[in-house]
């Protein structure tokens, strides 16, 4: 019987928010309004530590910037986007701990609360093959099609990342018990009711609360990046 390895991203197997430093980066080439732009984004980013965050409101806002440009710009966008914020961070520890898993053959999914046209690439460059994220919603679901700027399906955040997490298992003919251990790695107190549900938590260079609550019920922490 096989292991489950779920990640989540932001903070965990990469020392930043990429949404966040996604926001930062429009910013930086002034896709956005600079003032009224980084103070939303500062905002929310906020609401999301404090564990207030209305996750409908934020999609909105964060994918309401996707509509105004084509694919072709947004692809080379990112591209950039890759080469100077996010590559950087993607630090070997992190590598490894993915590509043990790996080894052990183990099925594995990064699941996150940020969207899946930020976070694709990223999961491609740690070789996992499935992504659960926040869906923004394209013209005629097209997956390759313009974007509407408007969210689609559950949310993966909170408890919406465990109702994903089961859709993609029933969507393999599998649940939990189909395998030995489950494991889910997170940084953030939001992740409590997934790492609640797996055989195996570990809270991966946690928040305070995540710290706290981690202690109280003996679980595994890993402080992934102590060395940078």
């Amino acid at each position: 019987m096989t292991n489950l390895a779920l990640f989540d991203l932001d903070h965990t197997l990469i020392p930043t928010d990429s949404d966040h430093e996604w926001g930062r980066f429009m910013v930086k080439l002034g896709i956005v309004d600079a003032d009224s732009f980084a103070r939303d984004n500062d905002r929310f980013y906020g609401q999301y530590k404090a564990g207030t965050l209305d996750i409908d409101a934020y999609l909105r806002a964060a994918l309401g910037h996707l509509s105004k440009h084509s694919r072709a710009q947004l692809d080379e966008w990112h591209a950039q986007f890759m080469r100077e914020a996010i590559q950087p961070n993607i630090l070997p520890a992190a590598r490894e701990l993915v590509r043990h898993h790996q080894r052990q053959g183990d099925l594995c999914c990064i699941v996150t609360a940020t969207n899946d046209f930020v976070t694709g690439p990223i999961a491609q460059a740690f070789d996992v093959a499935t992504l659960i994220a926040c869906e923004a919603q394209t013209q005629d679901g097209d997956p390759r099609g313009a974007y509407t700027g408007l969210p689609c399906g559950i949310p993966s955040f909170r408890e919406g990342k465990i109702v994903r997490v089961e859709h993609w298992l029933e969507s393999l003919g599998k649940t939990w018990s189909s395998f030995a251990k489950s494991y889910f790695y997170s940084d953030s107190h939001n992740d409590i009711p997934l790492l609640e549900k797996v055989t195996d938590p570990v809270a991966t260079n946690p928040d305070d609360t995540l710290r706290e609550h981690a202690r109280a019920r003996g679980w595994r922490i890993l402080e992934l990046f102590q060395s940078t």
